[in-house]
């Protein structure tokens, strides 16, 4: 994921050049597992101080359901927007002047190069849900014998409830029997 951009920085802003990204995304992070090369289209946009690069990706990666600990294949796209800088003027090969808010990753390095790696991981991190699960209905596992309940019901007992709660359960049953006479009608 790593372009060259010194032909690009050499045209007028708003000069534009377009790629199609098909590759393995490798060691990233240790929490992104892929399962398949990302694939996409990116678009880089000189401007006054670098290059703009936009793009849709898409990739699948291998993450835990939060619910049964089960692995499964999570599709996941994303879309960047990242202005990375020069640190050097091609014309004159001045060292540009770089700032505390520019960040390592998005910096063209003396060689011109841009390497998305960085922000395609960022993005993809941000893109994972907080819960992922396998499937919407997924039944997690038994809490006494941690047993899969997407394989079948365990053969555990039924939890006892403590006797303190059995009035409010009464009232809940009550509430449940009251609603469904109420919507028979």
């Amino acid at each position: 994921m790593q372009f060259n951009v010194a032909q690009l920085l050499k045209q007028p802003v708003g000069a534009k050049r377009e790629y199609e990204l098909d590759e393995p995304l490798g060691e990233l992070d240790p929490d992104l597992v892929p399962v398949a090369p990302i694939t996409g289209e990116v678009r880089f946009i000189r401007t006054r101080d670098g290059v703009l690069v936009t793009g849709q990706l898409a990739t699948v990666l291998e993450v835990n359901c939060n619910r049964c600990l089960e692995a499964f294949d999570l599709p996941i796209s994303i879309e960047i927007e990242e202005e990375f800088k020069s640190k050097i003027d091609l014309r004159t090969g001045a060292h540009l002047p770089v700032t505390d808010e520019d960040e390592v990753a998005t910096l063209i390095n003396e060689h011109h190069i841009i390497d998305l790696r960085e922000v395609v991981r960022q993005d993809l991190l941000l893109a994972l849900p907080l819960n992922p699960l396998c499937q919407e209905a997924c039944g997690g596992l038994c809490p006494t014998c941690g047993a899969n309940l997407n394989e079948g019901p365990c053969e555990c007992e039924p939890e006892t409830i403590d006797l303190r709660w059995n009035t409010l359960a009464d009232l809940f049953d009550e509430m449940k029997r009251d609603e469904g006479a109420s919507s028979s009608e």
